[in-house]
This record gives C-alpha cells, structure tokens and sequence, in this order.
C-alpha cells in the first residue's frame, strides 16, 4: 500500500514539473517577444496552452485520485492540497502567457513607448518570479520561495509607476489613447503573472512548514 502510494505521488510530481515546464517556457517566450517586439514568437502560444490545460485536468484527477485512496495526513495532506493549488496557479500562467502574446501583437509598433515606461522591466521581474517559484517548488526551497513573495511588492511599486506614466501620456496626446490602453491591459497581465508566481511560492510554504502565509501583510497591516 505504502509503495503504491509513494508511487502515485511521484507520478503527481512529475505532472506538476512537466506542467511548470510547458508554462515557464510560454511566459519566456511571450516577454521575448514584447521585449523585441517580434509577433513571430507568439505563434503556437494559443495551441501550447491546450498542452498545459490538458495538464490540468490530469493532476486535478491524480489529486483526487490521492485524496480519495489513501487519505493521506499531515505533510503528504499538504502536499497534495499545495499541489491542487498550484496546478490552479499555474494554469493561470498558462492563461496569461496567451493574453500577453495577443497583446504583444497590438503593441508590436510601439516599441518606444514600451522602453519608455518601464513595462520591459516589469514583465523581467514577473517571469523571474515565475522562474524562481517553480525551482523553488522542485527543490522544496523555503527561502527561495520567501523571496518571490518578497519581491511581488517590487512589481506592484512599477505596476502603479507605468499605470500612472500611461494615463499622464493619454492626457497628453488622444492619439495615444488606444496605443496606452492595451499597454495599460498588457501591464495588469503581467502583474497578475507575479501575483500567480507569488502564491505557487506560498503554496510552497505551507507545504514544508505548515504556515498559512497568504494575505499575511494585509493582516498585520490591520492588527497593527
């Protein structure tokens, strides 16, 4: 019994890796391609991601299949509960990697503009985030993980820099309106991105110490 299960939660291993896998590719991928403003290396992100959602289903099904065989406790509970969690996680990645690639089509002429706010930045810092919680998850790397919940506060700080340096640009000149617009959809994409690789790190987190650490600074923010 004991090996049939250690059997079934590295083959859950696996799926998650090789999922986490397909999705770091896409995000490389898509920032590439709105770093270099080349729309040639988004073909094929919209058919990658059924690759990712088939994926999904497989681990949501080993999760239950787990759940309801061996009713695992304590760390093994966690893992399968932080693994669901993730596979959530990271199928959004999956989702916004194909909202970023149609995106870099409609911004592919705007290539100064994008330099100018700071948006190349952001989405570095986003897709190093992702890259750092998914080692994280693969090595169990507790500090790692900490380290992209510390950073998600870097990418919010530009989030609201380049919102506010789009709007400024609108009010300055109409005909930057529709070009700012989708910027200003394309930066929310990427800040969700980090959010994503945020709460894989937390994910991480609860299933090595035990610790609940989302909303964490909200709710020392309100007890202070």
């Amino acid at each position: 019994m004991q090996e049939h299960f250690n059997e079934e939660i590295e083959n859950l291993k696996t799926s998650l890796i090789k999922m986490a896998t397909l999705v770091d590719e896409q995000v490389e991928r898509v920032i590439t391609a709105l770093e270099t403003g080349d729309a040639q290396l988004c073909k094929g992100i919209k058919a990658k991601d059924r690759e990712i959602d088939i994926y999904d289903n497989l681990i949501q099904t080993q999760c239950e299949n787990i759940l309801a065989l061996f009713q695992p406790v304590a760390i093994d509970l966690r893992f399968v509960l932080s693994a669901l969690m993730t596979n959530n996680q990271l199928e959004r990645c999956g989702d916004i990697a194909v909202n970023i690639a149609q995106r870099v089509k409609k911004t592919n002429d705007m290539q100064s503009l994008i330099k100018e706010s700071h948006i190349l930045e952001m989405g570095q810092q986003a897709k190093l985030m992702l890259k750092e919680a998914i080692d994280a998850f693969i090595n169990n790397d507790i500090q790692m993980a900490k380290k992209v919940v510390d950073s998600d506060e870097i990418v919010d700080n530009l989030n609201k820099q380049i919102f506010n340096f789009l709007v400024e640009k609108m009010k300055a000149d109409n005909a930057l309106i529709e070009p700012c617009s989708h910027l200003i959809v394309l930066i929310r994409n990427i800040e969700r991105l980090a959010d994503h690789a945020c709460n894989i790190a937390r994910n991480i987190v609860f299933y090595v110490e035990a610790k609940i650490i989302k909303h964490q600074a909200r709710l020392n923010r309100q007890t202070e």
